[in-house]
């Protein structure tokens, strides 16, 4: 990442236990030495073990990837600069509207049965990315399922716990498959009012709001991590989306702070 981007990201970072005196091992390398690796191997889609000499052994950087993912902080650390990022475009940290949709990509042959499936819809045998975004188009909440899930389902799921982070959303767009109970139980229960973008037009139509959560997955197709799942884990799949999108937005905000004179 460039000076730019650490200037406006290293305030972000958690800090580790040892350096606030509550014991542990001080780590051996840098955090921007870290996450430069594993913005590379998003970015470029390597194998864990093909990580070029310039950065950390493979086996630290994948530590490092690992304890960020069991213990919640990526997430933790993509909330922050996503409010960030909503600061510097003049909008509240919080969200009040979002959109929903799913995304089915072929598994690599690692992908276990039991967290694949085939997607008679799309004709896929992998998995499916179910995820909220808001209307800017910046994450809020993902879960990876078999791409067998169906979309209802998965959505129950996943709006629970994106109404339960964040507590101003309200309004959410959806297409067509999400309608149903659905509707009704968002309304019920989470308190949020599920509407429903029309998608019966002809010919190539740009939908309100539905262009939103497509772009998102445009842009997780062009990090080549992720143009097929390559995760063993479900967990490991959905710590990849948010550093593709950490990679998005610390390139966002390096734009928009002010260079020195």
């Amino acid at each position: 990442m460039t000076d730019a981007e650490w200037a406006a990201i290293g305030p972000l970072l958690p800090v580790p236990g040892w350096m606030r005196g509550r014991g542990g091992q001080p780590e051996a390398y840098c955090h921007r030495a870290i996450l430069d690796a594993i913005r590379y191997l998003v970015d470029n889609g390597i194998k864990w073990r093909a990580m070029p000499a310039d950065f950390p052994p493979w086996d630290r950087v994948y530590a490092f990837f690992r304890r960020w993912r069991d213990h919640g902080l990526v997430k933790e650390f993509h909330g922050r600069l996503r409010g960030q990022v909503r600061t510097a475009l003049g909008r509240d940290t919080e969200p009040t509207a979002g959109v929903i949709d799913s995304q089915s990509v072929k598994a690599d042959a690692v992908v276990g049965s039991d967290s694949r499936g085939f997607d008679g819809g799309k004709l896929v045998n992998g998995r499916k990315r179910h995820v909220v975004v808001d209307t800017l188009g910046l994450l809020l909440g993902v879960m990876v399922t078999a791409a067998d899930t169906g979309d209802r389902a998965a959505a129950q799921v996943l709006l629970e716990q994106a109404a339960g982070a964040h507590h101003r959303l309200a309004l959410i767009w959806a297409d067509g498959g999400y309608t149903g109970s659905l509707v009704e139980y968002c309304f019920t229960a989470l308190a949020l009012v599920l509407t429903i973008v029309s998608d019966g037009q002809k010919g190539f139509v740009v939908l309100p709001k539905r262009w939103i959560v497509e772009r998102f997955f445009a842009h997780l197709m062009r990090t080549r991590r992720l143009a097929r799942d390559f995760e063993r884990r479900t967990t490991s799949a959905e710590a990849m989306i948010y550093w593709s999108m950490i990679l998005l937005m610390t390139r966002r905000l390096a734009r928009s702070r002010p260079q020195p004179a």
